[in-house]
């Protein structure tokens, strides 16, 4: 089936509305809720599943096993009940949220771009829970669609692969490495994250750096 931006977009926020909004929650806090749900895509572009391993919310990582998921081995504390957008994420955790906000100030991020974290004035997921946003600012200007540049994407995924040549065994498939390298979900030619231009390009470089051998034989 084709990969269909809008339609993956839909299906995420309905997704996110339906596990964010408290079941318990009077209609007046329901509506109040999905407001700031719009307002928060429109602000970190749409629900997303997992990111680009070489994305600023996770490029903080172990390069032998890349996250694609914002957890402690990207350097986050206290995350929980966590939906994805792609340039953020909301986590509601069933404390004050210090320690979440504490550890994205301590994250280091490419130059490119730098992560903020703010309690939001909302209730998701449960009313014993605290809705924190961490948000991800490009110091760039994105494309149309939240889309990330060639420009910006190409460079990030080059600093997350290039290193690997110095352990790896053997070489992953495109098909393999599709997820790590566009985000989830994804097509053939695009994502969520990276339009068709850009997702070529990924795919021609990290098919140049397999070809050159600098992995290993193919897995």
């Amino acid at each position: 089936m084709a990969f269909r931006a809008d339609e993956a977009a839909l299906r995420g926020f309905e997704r996110a509305r339906s596990y964010l909004i408290p079941r318990q929650a009077t209609s007046q806090e329901s509506k109040r809720a999905e407001e700031v749900l719009r307002d928060i895509v429109e602000r970190c572009g749409p629900v997303v599943e997992g990111y680009p391993s070489w994305h600023p919310l996770v490029a903080q990582n172990d390069r032998h096993h890349p996250d694609r998921y914002p957890s402690e081995g990207c350097g986050y504390k206290g995350l929980d009940h966590t939906v994805y957008f792609a340039h953020g994420f909301i986590t509601c955790p069933y404390h004050d949220g210090r320690d979440v906000l504490d550890s994205v100030r301590r994250i280091v991020t490419p130059p490119c771009a730098h992560l903020d974290a703010e309690e939001l004035d909302v209730t998701f997921y449960n009313s014993g829970t605290k809705a924190i946003l961490v948000s991800c600012e490009w110091l760039r200007p994105l494309e149309e669609s939240y889309l990330i540049p060639k420009s910006v994407a190409v460079p990030l995924m080059l600093e997350q692969e290039l290193p690997v040549w110095r352990w790896s065994k053997l070489a992953e498939t495109w098909e393999t490495m599709r997820p790590y390298l566009l985000g989830e979900p994804y097509g053939n030619r695009s994502s969520l994250f990276v339009g068709q231009d850009t997702a070529l390009a990924l795919k021609k470089i990290y098919l140049s750096l397999v070809e050159s051998g600098m992995f290993g034989p193919m897995k």
